[in-house]
């Protein structure tokens, strides 16, 4: 057994000393990034280069309303897109594991026990055969055996063949975590856009039931003044018509609330049911210039890079390993054992036994499928180059895109806010004029819409210009 021990630490030294591993280490690609993104604030507006980006706050400090917090640290918790992301996680740990222990000698014990029983008979006429006796023997024989048995084997990873199989295996678990937290990310944005769509819903639902009083106002207005003869029956058409294309919205608006409060449901976790509201999507921040870093920090924030990156990695060590199985393979391997018929001397020195061989192999011809899996692994590992360069500049656009969106919406939402209060006035004045009788209820009509068309408007530029913001903090590796 000392010789099994010996002959196991000597190998260990051997590999240790000699062994390599083939194939290329993983460097980094050379990316070439622009120096800032396109739709940008100039430099003169922008914020202080040593704020913190964007996408490095927590997001916590991004979405200030309480309520939209509690959503989503609700969802973070009992999202089944999470939980399935984490189980993922643990199964590529466990992954490694079964892949690293490859490395290692396997060691495996036993043991044996016999027992032979003989019939006196049997005995009896066995002896008087060989003697020529014909005394008989009433006693019977038994006897016993018994042995410890202690093997070891291990392929040696002279080639580094398993070494570069555990980091394949450890990149993928890495890339798998990454895709975790781009779960995270995900969730953060689908659940903050929800919300605001929700909210957007609300005020326009709010707005409609405003209006719906208003034109009932005006309805019962050009019903008496028909009755005492100052208006016409088509001006109380007129009035009739404003008042139930508002009321007609109201049970369309319920109806999408109701949706939107399903599917914001589901993202938490939950069955299908109301959501707590809390400030308005008007109260939504909305900060004049946002620092968003430099480009080049996408690379190690955005977590759809870091995964790319990391399936690079994989495939890398792929290389490596297909390139270790062209080589000759080692292995050790020895047994052990002790046998005796009495138990006291199972481990006496004298009924110990050993033996250990040492064997290597080369594959001969294999109708070229190692060296066509050299060439599988190296086009793998060049098209996934092009993925990692391909989610870099699709990274790039997402920020520019949101960028230009959150700038734009803000300009327009300006602009839509400008407009609903002249509209408003235009309505005001109309009203005065026909209860005046200097004008016709057409123009109180058509100013009427007119505003209504124009507050929904503005509703969905606060929305456009919220999700913008969601947009960008998403695009520069926010939310996990």
């Amino acid at each position: 057994m000392k010789r099994i021990v010996f002959t196991v630490l000597t190998a260990t030294l051997i590999t240790l000393l000699t062994g390599c591993k083939v194939g290329p280490n993983y460097t980094r690609p050379a990316v070439n990034t622009p120096g800032a993104y396109r739709g940008a604030l100039a430099p003169e507006i922008a914020p202080a280069s040593t704020a913190t980006p964007l996408g490095a706050e927590k997001w916590n400090t991004v979405f200030t309303d309480p309520v939209l917090q509690s959503l989503i640290a609700e969802a973070l918790k009992n999202n089944y897109d999470v939980k399935i992301a984490a189980d993922r996680v643990l199964e590529q740990q466990a992954q490694v594991g079964v892949t690293r222990a490859a490395q290692f000698p396997t060691l495996s014990g036993g043991g044996t026990y016999d027992a032979i029983g003989l019939p006196s008979g049997l005995l009896s006429s066995l002896n008087n055969s060989s003697s020529g006796s014909s005394t008989k023997s009433t006693t019977s024989s038994k006897y016993y055996s018994g042995g410890l048995t202690l093997s070891a084997a291990w392929n040696l990873d002279f080639w580094g063949l398993y070494r570069r199989q555990t980091e394949a295996a450890r990149a993928n678990l890495l890339a798998t975590e990454w895709a975790r937290q781009t779960t995270y990310s995900t969730l953060v944005e689908d659940v903050a856009t929800s919300y605001y769509q929700l909210r957007t819903l609300d005020a326009k639902l709010a707005i409609t039931k405003e209006t719906l009083s208003t034109r009932q106002q005006s309805l019962d207005l050009t019903k008496k003044l028909e009755t005492g003869g100052h208006d016409t029956l088509s001006d109380v058409r007129q009035a009739e018509e404003l008042y139930y294309t508002a009321q007609a919205q109201i049970p369309d608006l319920e109806r999408q609330i109701e949706q939107q409060e399903n599917s914001l449901s589901i993202l938490l976790g939950r069955a299908p049911g109301p959501i707590a509201r809390g400030a308005s999507i008007a109260d939504a921040p909305h900060p004049v210039a946002v620092p968003v870093g430099l480009p080049s920090e996408l690379l190690e924030r955005r977590p759809d890079i870091r995964r790319a990156e990391q399936l690079l990695v994989q495939a890398n060590a792929n290389i490596g390993a297909a390139k270790a199985q062209l080589f000759p393979q080692f292995s050790l391997s020895a047994t052990g054992g002790t046998s005796s018929s009495q138990l006291k001397n199972l481990v006496a020195t004298k009924n110990m036994y050993y033996y250990a061989y040492g064997s290597v192999s080369q594959q001969i011809f294999d109708g070229g499928k190692l060296r066509n899996n050299l060439r599988l692994t190296r086009a793998d590992d060049q098209e996934l180059i092009d993925t990692y360069q391909q989610t870099i500049q699709g990274a790039l656009r997402d920020v520019s895109n949101a960028l230009v969106a959150y700038n734009k919406t803000r300009e327009y939402r300006a602009h839509q806010q400008e407009l609903v209060a002249s509209a408003a006035d235009a309505v005001r004045l109309a009203r005065m004029n026909y209860q005046a009788g200097s004008t016709s209820f057409l123009e109180v009509l058509t100013n009427d819409a007119n505003l209504y068309s124009d507050q929904l408007t503005l509703q969905t530029a606060e929305q456009q210009e919220a999700l913008s913001l969601v947009q960008l903090y998403n695009a520069l590796g926010g939310g996990w």
